[in-house]
């Protein structure tokens, strides 16, 4: 059985970097870049949610950003009230 073609890691991120930047269809990146459909939307799942690559992307509606930056205060309101909680513990223990 031939094993298929392996791509580097750098070549990996800044192809799906290249995807969320230009907002361009998996399909058509596929095409250009000489690599299986399938393969490249398991980049994108795999590679996707890293920092320097959500970094760049951009929302396409008003809606789809302020839902973004709503996710992002609960997610910082629940991590304060767990360091609220952890500081309560350890000055609970001091006394």
């Amino acid at each position: 059985m031939a094993k298929g073609k392996r791509y580097d890691e750098t070549f990996k991120k800044e192809t799906v970097k290249y995807i969320v930047e230009n907002n361009k269809p998996v399909a058509q990146v596929a095409r250009e870049v000489g690599v299986n459909e399938n393969t490249l939307h398991g980049w994108v799942k795999k590679y996707g949610q890293q920092p320097e690559i959500k970094a760049v992307q951009t929302f396409s509606t008003p809606d789809a950003e302020l839902r973004a930056m709503q996710k992002q205060i609960r997610d910082l309101q629940a991590e304060n009230e767990i360091l609220k909680k952890a500081m309560h513990i350890f000055t609970k223990n001091q006394a």
